[in-house]
């Protein structure tokens, strides 16, 4: 492993301009196919497995601003995208249009503040973790024991949908067996890692001065008043939005709603 990820993408869309998608903590590039498709037919669209999820490689170190980094490796200046960043991609997201602002036209923000938060979503993210890691691969049977299994941590069956993506099955000679995509060990190490912000990487860094979008579930902790302050000084051209009836996971649990508001965000103009 190494310190900075080789990434896997997918691409939908023949032409138009990029729309590039950054998912969040065990997510993966194609839980973004539902806004992906709304775009396709006049965008060209990139759906990114972030580092240790999905099909990209695994690295031995987490850090936001090498996430950001390996991102902007994908873009082009000539050609610079709306990017969409969820939790986790949503901080990478908002990294990279700092970092690297002839990247990025406009930028989208799901469900989640340039800040460092406290314990309580930690917590819960620990949980989860906590019960993938205990699950018994190699007396599962079939993906409903799965379910069952992480009812008591994951008690909402979309939340507990979203987490059993990551759980793959392969056939080889010797029979099938189960494996989690996500780098679960790291994860569980940089807990708090992916709780912070890290404001001294960019406190040099300029206002990032482009059009941006900060979408927000009406039932989730991660995007509160107290939060615009620092997401005003960070991003002076910011509008939010906020959907009801979501929790953090917006696009998976409002899809439709969600895809009609990023996509007349990406063909407002600039």
């Amino acid at each position: 492993m190494s310190r900075v990820a080789d990434l896997h993408t997918t691409t939908l869309g023949e032409s138009g301009p990029w729309v590039v998608f950054c998912h969040g903590l065990f997510g993966q590039g194609k839980n973004w196919t539902t806004a992906a498709k709304t775009l396709a037919g006049s965008h060209r669209v990139l759906l990114v497995d972030m580092p240790n999820h999905g099909r990209s490689a695994w690295t031995d170190h987490l850090d936001y601003v090498d996430m950001a980094d390996a991102v902007a490796e994908l873009l082009d200046p000539a050609e610079p995208a709306a990017l969409v960043g969820h939790s986790m991609g949503g901080k990478a997201a908002m990294l990279l249009a700092l970092r690297h602002p002839e990247l990025v036209e406009r930028l989208c923000v799901v469900d989640m503040s340039p800040v460092t938060y406290e314990e309580g979503g930690r917590e819960e993210f620990g949980r989860y973790i906590r019960a993938m890691r205990s699950l018994d691969l190699a007396a599962l049977e079939t993906r409903a024991q799965a379910d069952e299994a992480m009812s008591e941590a994951a008690p909402s069956p979309t939340v507990r949908g979203f987490l059993l993506q990551n759980l793959r099955r392969d056939t080889a000679e010797g029979g099938a067996s189960w494996r989690w995509q996500p780098n679960l060990e790291l994860l569980a190490e940089e807990l708090d890692v992916l709780g912070s912000w890290p404001e001294d990487r960019v406190a040099d860094a300029p206002p990032y001065d482009g059009p941006v979008l900060w979408v927000a579930g009406a039932e989730s902790p991660y995007v509160q008043p107290e939060h615009a302050e620092a997401m005003e000084r960070l991003f002076p051209r910011v509008r939010k939005v906020t959907v009801k009836n979501a929790g953090h996971w917006v696009h998976s649990q409002q899809p439709e709603v969600f895809a009609e508001v990023l996509r007349r965000f990406v063909d407002a103009p600039a």
